[in-house]
């Protein structure tokens, strides 16, 4: 089931159903695809489901290889379901060499860890997760091609009445999150080049789905009378099950030096707008305070939308599905984005 239900997800088994469907095009890309695959990180937002894609597509491919997660798997309801659904997983501490040393070979390995949240607060912590732990996988999958996370906040703000910034953008963090990405980036880049490791590094503005993500955001706030706060006035986002098949579809990108790719929605979506849009479909008003800035962290994916096609999902649908999701009162991961923090303070 790839399109969104119109009536919403029944519950946390359909959602991700919906949120590991395959395309058939991901399904003839992964009938070609040679060697085992590994999602590091994958206990996280965005792992779970699109690992369970990749296995999915395989298996209706035919194509038997393993399929693997490995994260510190803190939730265990995440570790649970991947191996309900064929996956093997391995708890790793990704700073830790042994520990990664351990972890099964792989021709195929998607690089999802990261840490933005607490980098206020422990800012060493974070330059490890993000420039460190890089080095260790890359240095233990010298010989597997790589698909590495990274985000749009490596670019700097641009103007609202663009597209976004492209993979031509020079990059200009405005934070040291951004910054600690950049170094993340690097890492892969280095490696690429003296290792000859084919890699794509992934730019992602905002995948979201019912559970967390910018509409979320928004929604809480709506629902909770909360003002909304216009200073970051505009943004992009994906519905996560296109995300997923877009950072999948990337392998087929992967070279070295190091390839790069913008994934996100087609739209550059005025917020309060989408909050009005959000308020109608919970039958609620918004408030808003603040006025919008002439700039925004904004990603152009056109190149993206060219080699994969643009994403399924349409703005008016995620908003009606989030909307659905919380109207019948089902649990969010409680993990804002802070897409609004103009200073990346996180």
């Amino acid at each position: 089931m790839i399109e969104i239900p119109e009536q919403g997800f029944a519950d946390l088994d359909a959602l991700e159903d919906h949120l590991s469907e395959p395309s058939e095009a991901l399904v003839t890309e992964l009938a070609k695809a040679s060697g085992d695959w590994l999602f590091v990180g994958a206990g996280g937002k965005m792992g779970p489901t699109m690992a369970r894609m990749a296995r999915k597509a395989l298996d209706r491919a035919g194509n038997p290889v393993r399929v693997s997660a490995a994260s510190r798997f803190s939730d265990s309801r995440a570790r649970e379901s991947l191996e309900r659904h064929g996956i093997e997983t391995f708890a790793a501490d990704v700073l830790d060499r042994e520990s990664v040393d351990k972890l099964p070979e792989a021709a195929n390995v998607v690089f999802m860890l990261g840490m933005k949240f607490g980098i206020t607060t422990n800012p060493s912590l974070a330059w490890a997760m993000n420039t460190q732990a890089p080095a260790i996988v890359a240095e233990r999958f010298y010989n597997a091609r790589i698909v590495a996370f990274s985000s749009g906040n490596v670019y700097p703000y641009v103007s609202v009445d663009t597209a976004g910034a492209s993979e031509e953008t020079p990059t200009e963090p405005v934070s040291e999150y951004g910054w600690s990405l950049l170094g993340r980036e690097r890492t892969f880049e280095h490696f690429s080049r003296v290792n000859d490791i084919p890699v794509t590094i992934v730019r992602l503005n905002y995948s979201a789905e019912p559970r967390y993500g910018v509409l979320v955001d928004l929604a809480h706030r709506i629902l909770d009378r909360e003002p909304i706060d216009l200073s970051m006035g505009h943004l992009n986002f994906i519905w996560q099950r296109d995300a997923n098949e877009h950072a999948l579809r990337a392998f087929g990108l992967s070279a070295s030096p190091a390839a790069i790719v913008n994934v996100t929605g087609a739209e550059v979506l005025a917020v309060r707008d989408l909050s009005e849009r959000l308020g109608f479909a919970l039958d609620i008003d918004p408030v808003f305070t603040g006025e919008p800035a002439a700039t925004a962290l904004l990603n152009d994916a056109s190149k993206s939308h060219r080699v994969f096609g643009p994403p399924l999902a349409s703005t008016d649908e995620a908003v009606a599905a989030v909307a659905n999701w919380l109207k019948v009162g089902h649990s969010t991961l409680g993990k804002p984005t802070k897409f609004e923090a103009r200073d990346g303070k996180f």
